[in-house]
């Protein structure tokens, strides 16, 4: 399949309001995660670390989605899942450094969030797939 020719404002304001929705949930989380984060080390929970790493994480995750798109688009239903597996292990390495329970978990869930952000934001770049219609025959 190929990607629409939705205009390229179209595409930037969902990316805007991605770029919104993921750091204000993301602050909702980080907020959680530092209450629930009783004697850790709060890695990544300053709005210092997570707001310029949502922003890059929606720029990567951009380019890498177009990349995707015009290639093999069928590969974004198994790309993206995996790189999402895969920012978890830093996570989960955070727990060597003297992270909690708390804060590994909200960054893992932060990572959720702005893939999911992303998602929405460009899934109506990608055209269903086209279905080859054959009419039948009528005999009168």
């Amino acid at each position: 399949m190929t990607t629409t020719a939705q205009p390229a404002s179209t595409t930037a304001l969902r990316l805007g309001f991605a770029l919104l929705a993921a750091a204000a949930v993301n602050t909702v989380i980080a907020l959680g995660a530092l209450a629930l984060d009783d004697g850790g080390i709060g890695m990544g929970l300053s709005p210092a670390a997570y707001l310029p790493a949502t922003a890059a994480g929606l720029l990567l995750g951009t380019a890498g989605w177009f990349a995707l798109a015009r290639r093999a688009r069928q590969a974004l239903r198994v790309v993206v899942p995996a790189v999402l597996v895969l920012t978890w292990v830093p996570d989960l390495l955070l727990f060597t450094a003297g992270a909690t329970a708390a804060n590994v978990f909200g960054l893992m869930l932060m990572h959720l969030v702005v893939t999911t952000a992303l998602v929405t934001a460009l899934r109506p770049t990608l055209t269903p797939p086209s279905r080859s219609v054959q009419a039948v025959p009528t005999t009168d």
